[in-house]
């Protein structure tokens, strides 16, 4: 009788612990509702907050599954991304509330932040595939990666040097539709307070990511990105300029970033130098939970992690200071049962 092979012995430990957590997670959440410990408004409100969150992440996953969709490298210099254009766009809306445009033309003035905040980002973004990558593209996958870690790091302290270490708050936005404040306001329907700012911050990310969607399936830029990704020496010699598709997509990423740095800030109203450290992380853990390299799998990795942390604390009946244990405990319960993520991305199992 052959002996098992001791890679199949570690995978049927890890299998069998995966299955020992699933089980005590599940048993933990059904006691919990059985009892009756929370009402179902708390959740609602929970869920409501979580679907936010999780465009949010998302929005920002999606920067990280686009570039190593084309080069197979992980761009952790992306949460300063995110930074950067949510930074610039707080002095754009502090600059029309001192000016009184935020109050007499409230969307006006959000548009004007939010168009600023994603050129910052691309422009970051772009500078950092020009300065740092390019020259870096023939190399070892290691040395882009440390290149990342240390370009996330300059641009951090870079904002901090030139803006100091003073927390920035972005003002108050009161954008009405009727009697409905769709930024600022609280209303209650029976027992659930809802804020209006977490449908529209939802809203505005799913009609982002379809529509990032559609380009890169229908349009003839998301077509060249498709073939640089499958191999980029055959798309040269068809035609396509390799070099301008990858701008375009750390350009297109980047912009994505900018925007929900804008609605991020919305909600959360903090800015600092480190603000893109924490969801860049979210970030980059729904990534690999969808699939990594996987458009919607990065997308569906994003609203997942959201739930996840807002609902499992009180669902697990535990510290609400454990979402972020809880996060990455699914992450890892995910990749025990399945390696490539949600949806798993054929193609990164293959190159990387």
């Amino acid at each position: 009788m052959r002996k098992r092979a001791p890679l199949d012995l570690t995978r049927s430990v890890i299998t069998a612990i995966g299955v020992t957590l699933l089980a005590y997670v599940c048993l933990r959440a059904a006691l919990t509702v059985v009892r009756g410990s929370y009402s179902a408004t708390t959740y609602a409100s929970q869920l409501i907050f979580g679907l936010a969150q999780g465009g949010i992440y998302a929005l920002v996953a999606l920067g990280y599954t686009l570039v190593y969709g084309i080069l197979f490298m992980i761009n952790f210099a992306h949460g300063e991304i995110f930074m950067g254009g949510t930074y610039v766009g707080y002095f754009v809306i502090d600059a029309c509330a001192r000016s009184g445009l935020l109050a007499q033309k409230p969307g006006l003035a959000l548009i004007l932040t939010a168009i600023t905040a994603m050129a910052t980002s691309v422009t970051m973004a772009v500078l950092l595939e020009r300065v740092a990558y390019r020259p870096l593209r023939r190399a070892p996958r290691l040395v882009p990666l440390i290149t990342a870690i240390g370009a996330s790091l300059f641009y951090q302290y870079s904002f901090r040097g030139l803006f100091g270490t003073t927390v920035k708050v972005y003002p108050d936005v009161s954008l009405h539709v009727g009697r409905i404040d769709l930024i600022s306001g609280r209303y209650s329907i029976g027992s659930l307070t809802v804020r209006p700012v977490y449908f529209v911050v939802f809203g505005m990310a799913v009609v982002l990511m379809a529509g990032l969607y559609i380009l890169i399936q229908r349009t003839k830029l998301g077509k060249a990105m498709r073939a640089v990704a499958e191999d980029k020496d055959t798309a040269a010699l068809m035609g396509i300029d390799v070099d301008k598709v990858i701008v375009a997509t750390f350009a297109l990423g980047a912009a994505l970033a900018g925007a929900a740095g804008v609605m991020y800030a919305l909600y959360n109203k903090q800015v600092t130098h480190t603000m893109g450290f924490i969801p860049g992380i979210k970030a980059f853990t729904a990534a690999v939970l969808g699939g990594i390299g996987n458009i919607p799998g990065a997308m569906l990795g994003g609203l997942v992690l959201g739930v996840v942390e807002a609902t499992f604390p009180t669902l697990l009946g535990m510290d609400v200071q454990l979402k972020d244990v809880l996060a990455f405990g699914v992450l890892v319960l995910v990749l025990i049962f399945r390696p490539t993520g949600i949806l798993g991305e054929v193609l990164s199992r293959k190159r990387a």
